[in-house]
């Protein structure tokens, strides 16, 4: 199986269209078995590895940079892999909530953008990054399931984009970031860190890693114009929707005494709590899960290639939990939806629009 390599935005790297995302190791996944899908991933031909200062996910202080940790551990007993791969990473937003981060700040300076990345540096045992992201704005915006923007919780102090802009420039002009990215972001935010960019000669934003999958759909209006007219590349995360879209939890409930334990929504009652837990996400996703077996498919492979195939997507990332997990997920590349499948989608969503926002 080929995967046609896709560049991203205007920064000449190079990645496949399926990415490892990581944030299940040092929590769901221990090193040895991290190890061995870092390992296998490789071997099956992804060269695109994401992961971020904050993770192992869900955030705790005892896990915190567990995730950046355990691939440096794998990059030093296997060299010559850093060479094959593209390793992205993110530098936390503002941590209130979280005071293992930067003392719970409210804000996200230069100063701390670039002593997070030589942190990332050092946890990861390479000499550069080769894409750098925020994790989510400094900005009060509508992100992990909140709906609505609310002008009233802004925080007028905080670091502006263009300084944020000027800390990134400072780490690309010394070699230890290849490319910049975003992350959470919406259609403003990644205008202005595209104009300021131009205007100031300032790295221009490679990327944005947004949610994105069936029953979260919300950057087709409008974000997705703006990334397609600026050419900033699409990085879909959470495209099985914290596993709902597997169909592992349809007959039994994400609550139910049958749900599968190891689950990430059943096994962590925080993300219950979250756009994942709401029950009109759950009533939607059983109808997509009927619909890709009604239609030979499993469920995850349904859609898997829904990311895999849109337009709009420019790599996927995938998260698992075992070696059998990562080859399902790759081994969906290459499946087709029928057109009549992808109106029996746009129907579901008409009926339901996008229930995990």
């Amino acid at each position: 199986m080929t995967m046609q390599h896709v560049t991203l935005g205007q920064s000449g790297l190079s990645v496949t269209p399926i990415c490892l995302g990581t944030m299940t190791f040092g929590e769901q996944v221990g090193e040895p078995l991290a190890h061995s899908i870092l390992s296998r991933s490789l071997e099956r031909g992804v060269n695109f590895l994401d992961t971020a200062e904050m993770y192992a996910v869900p955030p705790r202080a005892e896990t915190y940079n567990a995730t950046e940790k355990i691939i440096g551990n794998w990059l030093e007993k296997n060299p010559g892999a850093r060479q094959k791969l593209v390793i992205a990473t993110k530098v936390a937003g503002p941590s209130r909530g979280m005071p293992w981060i930067r003392n719970g700040s409210p804000d996200l300076t230069a100063k701390d953008i670039i002593e997070a990345c030589d942190g990332s540096l050092k946890r990861l045992k390479t000499d550069v990054i080769d894409l750098y992201q925020i994790h989510w704005p400094t900005r009060n915006v509508p992100m992990f399931g909140a709906m609505y923007f609310e002008p009233g919780k802004d925080h007028p102090a905080a670091t502006s984009i263009h300084a944020q802009l000027e800390a990134l420039g400072t780490l690309v002009k010394a070699g230890k970031v290849r490319a910049i990215g975003l992350s959470n972001e919406t259609p403003y935010g990644v205008h202005e860190f595209v104009r300021l960019a131009e205007q100031h000669g300032l790295p221009r934003v490679a990327t944005v890693q947004n949610v994105y999958n069936l029953v979260s759909r919300a950057l087709e209006n409008g974000l997705d114009e703006t990334m397609h007219r600026l050419n900033v590349s699409l990085l879909a995360y959470s495209p099985l929707a914290f596993g709902l879209l597997t169909g592992k939890y349809d007959a039994s409930g994400i609550e139910g005494p049958d749900a599968p334990k190891e689950g990430r929504i059943a096994k962590y009652p925080s993300v219950r709590k979250q756009r994942w837990g709401r029950k009109e996400a759950f009533d939607a996703v059983v109808r997509y899960n009927n619909l890709a077996r009604e239609n030979g498919m499993t469920p995850s492979q349904m859609a898997l290639a829904f990311c895999y195939t849109k337009w709009q997507v420019a790599s996927t990332i995938i998260g698992v939990t075992s070696v059998a997990q990562l080859d399902e997920d790759i081994n969906a590349w290459g499946t087709t939806l029928s057109p009549e499948v992808l109106k029996q989608i746009d129907l579901i969503r008409a009926e339901n629009r996008d229930p995990a926002v």
